[in-house]
């Protein structure tokens, strides 16, 4: 085959038939964007991956059990030869050029007739990097410059010329404090904002990539402190989306464990402002398991229950059932609980919870100051003055403690 440069195009596969002859790994990474992309697949393999026949099962895919026949292109409009067998993926492309239609051969660039691009999506925009893929590495080279264009994309570095969201409020969870851990639709919301929103536990480093003219308010919430109240945060989102601007209510953790936000949410719905919402990395899961500590392991636990620790046993406001937080055998996790722990431990061994039980109190989580204090329920309160803990933190109450410090 002559030597020219390729043509790039996009292929509208939308209820289009696309054959993938073969059913293992390099079936497996491709077929996902064929099913995302609409089209109709259709898998030829007398065997296929885990994976692939749960898309199988789920019904998202056809599978021909068994060998290739040169029928099975009949009516296709694209194709991929991905067997282990050069012979077979020959014949595919042989039939394929027949039929006018084009084909991907996993493992002959040179004899194919389209090749796959690195591909990589920010909203609208596709971002398809071809090379030369019969050059040794090339795929890598070509991935390397997808990942550096979306890179730009999503920070807003590279300009796309497009324009800004509507006006309204979008509600950002931005994980339990390390920057890295806010997702990546949630950065972007937060770098296309007119005013940011913040509390006190978001990503405080982000804040420092904001444009000079966005519009930072600090509703910080400090324990036993200084403490915005929610009324005033709701008429200020409210507020400043009435006024034409894209307000990014920005959150540690996500929205809605413990975050008010539906309370959000009721505000603007009640104003008729728009309003999405960007889940967050949760912190009751996210902080054990960066500290490793899983809150369920097989044959430990099978639940886990997460408690807002505000308020202490006994309270007249509490809604939390103590005695049946008491004879639950598996995992418990408190947020906001430092202050009320030494109670919450009191109140679950009187309960009936082993006074032995293994607690672990993992302190700014994710943050460079992480460090993570190892206790039980009848000598928390102790270990909480004498390790000088103090919020945020986290509260790990089980025996998956002791599967991540069996010496405890």
């Amino acid at each position: 085959m002559t030597d020219f440069p390729t043509y790039p195009s996009g292929l509208r596969l939308a209820g289009r038939k696309v054959v993938v002859v073969g059913g293992g790994h390099v079936a497996q990474r491709r077929i996902p964007g064929l099913i995302a992309a609409g089209a109709d697949v259709h898998v030829v393999s007398p065997e296929v991956t885990p994976a692939i026949e749960g898309l199988v099962g789920s019904g998202e895919i056809t599978w021909i059990q068994r060998d290739f026949e040169d029928g099975d292109l009949t009516g296709a409009w694209y194709v991929i030869a991905a067997t282990a067998d050069a012979e077979v993926n020959a014949r595919v492309t042989e039939v394929s050029e027949s039929l006018h239609t084009f084909c991907v051969r996993s493992d002959d660039a040179h004899a194919s007739s389209a090749w796959t691009p690195a591909v990589g999506r920010h909203g609208a925009v596709t971002v398809a990097v071809l090379g030369d893929r019969r050059e040794y590495r090339d795929s890598r080279r070509t991935a390397a410059v997808r990942d550096k264009i979306l890179e730009g994309l999503q920070s807003g570095e590279l300009d796309t010329g497009t324009s800004k969201p509507a006006p309204g409020v979008v509600l950002i969870g931005g994980g339990p404090g390390d920057p890295n851990l806010i997702t990546v639709a949630g950065r972007k919301a937060l770098m296309e904002a007119d005013v940011v929103v913040a509390d006190r536990l978001a990503p405080r480093e982000l804040l420092g990539d904001l444009s000079p003219d966005v519009e930072l308010v600090d509703v910080a919430k400090l324990p036993r402190g200084r403490s915005a109240q929610q009324e005033e945060i709701n008429r200020i989102i409210v507020e400043r989306a009435l006024a034409g601007k894209r307000v990014a209510r920005y959150k540690g953790g996500d929205n809605f464990v413990f975050g008010r936000g539906y309370e959000e949410i009721i505000a603007c719905q009640a104003a008729g402002v728009p309003v999405t919402v960007i889940p967050g990395i949760s912190s009751p899961i996210a902080v054990p398991g960066i500290a490793g500590i899983p809150v369920t392991h097989r044959g430990v636990t099978h639940e886990f229950t997460v408690i807002s620790g505000h308020l202490p046993p006994g309270h007249p406001e509490s809604l939390v059932e103590w005695e049946g937080v008491a004879k639950l055998r598996g995992t418990v996790v408190l947020m906001m609980g430092v202050e009320n722990a030494p109670a919450i431990a009191a109140t679950l061994v009187e309960k009936g919870r082993d006074a032995s039980t293994p607690v672990a109190v993992v302190c700014d989580g994710t943050m460079p100051t992480e460090r993570t204090v190892l206790s039980t329920l009848g000598s928390l309160a102790e270990d909480l003055v004498k390790h000088q803990v103090n919020p945020p933190a986290i509260i790990v109450i089980g025996e998956v403690v002791r599967v991540a410090h069996p010496d405890l």
